[in-house]
């Protein structure tokens, strides 16, 4: 893993620039961002000014789209976003990240906005496979607590190449969406599959929902039967909701991202959890496939959470990696794998099917060998 210097202590900005490092990794290399390490290595704080986080990641976004760089260039402004806007700064950097994606994706007729609006707010995705009138299985795709939708550019052109429709959207309180996080938010989900369902076969449909958004599909699929598979990497299911040791132990980044979505003080964010726990009950009445990437060394999500997925759900696999939240030294790996899983699930014998199993196999053999 790359080591970056520590912040300097008079860095008063609103996160821990050591803890920005760190977690931002599974996402640069998930996404393939380039130029990270340089980026990284010019931030001293997360204030104002030269050296603060939203400063060097903008800079290096407002270069790459001088360039005409948009893709490279939203995926910088993201970084600057990141975790969560707490003020001017970041609110810029979702506002570029939001207008380059929507330049970059206008040369591609397939990809259009999507807005639907809910007695408590909006929600915002971007879709795919939708325009031509043939009505297409969906995935549903969604990340965590820190990721916006821009970040699945390259993912829905894949989904098209899969014969499928695409909706690649945010979690409540993230980005542009602006529903409360609460034990209600699952609902999101059916309400996008209701505002296509006229364009597209919403009765056979995926999700591909990671780390907080995948509590959110398992809790969906378990009223809505239109999810017939959930993916997912990550995802809380008791212990992180329920246990105040556990909690005690969690990054800052991550009770202050969850109190900002939730609209509440870190300090009693946390208390209003426990109600959102999956009960054994509620996952032994999943009856559809669910696929979980683990990780042995997670931060957020607890071995005890995994263990009962893996005692209750009755169609469960799991691929445990040797690495933090968000694996991000499995990134190729992981990502594959779902990839795979998704068309097993499906029954697809084409030959992409062939092509992605080898793939998959080739960079788990480049994770083992890298140790």
């Amino acid at each position: 893993m790359e080591q970056f210097e520590d912040p300097p202590a008079e860095d008063d900005g609103t996160n821990d620039v050591g803890e920005l490092k760190q977690f931002v990794l599974a996402h640069t290399r998930g996404q393939r961002v380039t130029d990270h390490e340089d980026v990284l290595a010019r931030i001293r704080t997360d204030a104002e000014g030269d050296g603060s986080w939203a400063a060097e990641w903008t800079r290096s976004a407002r270069a790459l789209e001088r360039d005409g760089r948009l893709l490279d260039a939203c995926r910088h402004y993201t970084m600057a976003r990141f975790p969560f806007v707490d003020g001017p700064a970041r609110q810029r950097a979702l506002d570029d990240t939001v207008r380059t994606f929507d330049q970059w994706r206008r040369g591609d007729r397939d990809i259009e906005r999507l807005e639907v609006d809910l007695p408590t707010g909006r929600v915002v995705a971007w879709a795919t496979g939708m325009s031509d009138g043939v009505r297409r299985p969906v995935l549903i795709v969604s990340g965590g607590i820190v990721t916006v939708k821009e970040q699945w550019a390259s993912t829905l052109r894949a989904i098209r190449r899969l014969g499928m429709a695409g909706i690649v959207t945010e979690m409540p309180g993230v980005g542009e969406n602006t529903l409360p996080y609460d034990r209600d938010s699952w609902r999101m989900l059916s309400h996008l599959l209701d505002h296509v369902s006229d364009r597209a076969d919403v009765a056979d449909s995926y999700a591909l929902a990671l780390s907080f958004s995948g509590h959110l599909a398992l809790r969906c699929a378990l009223e809505d039967s239109r999810i017939r598979a959930v993916l997912t990497a990550g995802a809380p299911i008791d212990t992180l909701f329920t246990d105040r040791r556990w909690q005690a132990t969690l990054p800052r980044i991550t009770v202050d991202t969850l109190a900002h979505l939730m609209g509440k003080e870190a300090g009693s964010a946390l208390g209003e959890l426990p109600s959102w726990a999956l009960s054994p009950d509620q996952l032994r009445a999943l009856t559809i496939p669910v696929r979980y990437v683990a990780c042995d060394r997670d931060e957020i999500i607890p071995g005890t959470d995994v263990d009962l997925l893996a005692r209750h759900v009755r169609d469960i696999e799991i691929l445990r990696h040797d690495d933090v939240h968000g694996a991000p030294a499995h990134a190729a790996e992981t990502q594959l794998w779902l990839i795979r899983s998704l068309l097993r699930v499906r029954r697809v014998k084409a030959p992409v099917h062939l092509v992605i199993d080898l793939l998959y196999r080739l960079a788990r053999r480049r994770a083992a060998a890298a140790g």
